[in-house]
C-alpha cells in the first residue's frame, strides 16, 4: 500500500457523520460494541463497517472480550493524524513563493 492511500485512510474515518459521532462516544473512555451500537441506530454489520474503517485509521483501537468487542480511542492514532494533518498542510520552504498566500 502506498503512503497516499494508506493516510487516506485517516481522512476516510473522519468524512463519515456516524464514525465523527462513535469517536463522540469514545471521548469518555472504552465502549463495548453494544454500547455504542444502542444510540447510533445501527444493526450489528453497520456498526462493524464503521469500526473498521475507524481502526485501520489508527485512531481506534479494538480488544475482545468474549463475544464482544471493546473499542477505545488510539494517542497514538490521535498523534500520527495530527502530525499528518500538519504535514500535509505546512507550506515546503524550499520551494520559494510564487503562489498566493493563504495566511491571511
Amino acid at each position: 500500500m502506498d503512503l497516499h492511500q494508506k493516510n487516506a485512510k485517516v481522512f476516510k474515518a473522519l468524512c463519515d457523520p456516524k464514525r465523527l459521532a462513535i469517536l463522540e462516544q469514545l471521548r469518555s473512555g472504552e465502549k463495548c460494541a453494544c454500547v455504542l451500537q444502542e444510540p447510533m441506530d445501527l444493526t450489528q454489520s453497520g456498526l462493524s463497517y464503521h469500526m473498521k474503517i475507524l481502526c485501520d485509521s489508527g485512531l481506534v483501537v479494538s480488544r475482545q472480550e468474549g463475544k464482544w468487542t471493546h473499542y477505545r480511542l488510539s494517542k497514538t492514532g490521535r498523534d500520527k493524524a495530527v502530525e499528518l494533518l500538519l504535514a500535509i498542510t505546512t507550506p515546503n520552504a524550499d520551494q520559494g513563493g510564487g503562489g498566493p498566500s493563504w495566511d491571511q
